[in-house]
């Protein structure tokens, strides 16, 4: 019995998968943050297009 306990104690196979969970959460939430600053970036781009598009104006183009 002493044993089992004393193994039980000093497994840490347990802490390896926790650590790497935390890894990953923190991958997840930088790939999140990332995808969202692009979109929001994007989004506003292709919002200037669509203002040009729709007046008919160029800005920098020389004519």
């Amino acid at each position: 019995m002493q044993n089992l306990i004393t193994r039980f104690i000093e497994d840490e196979s347990g802490a390896t998968a926790i650590e790497y969970g935390l890894i990953a959460a923190l991958i997840a939430v930088g790939m999140i943050a990332g995808a969202t600053s692009i979109g929001t970036k994007v989004n506003t781009k292709f919002n200037d297009i669509a203002t040009t598009v729709s007046t008919g104006t160029a800005s920098g183009t020389a004519g």
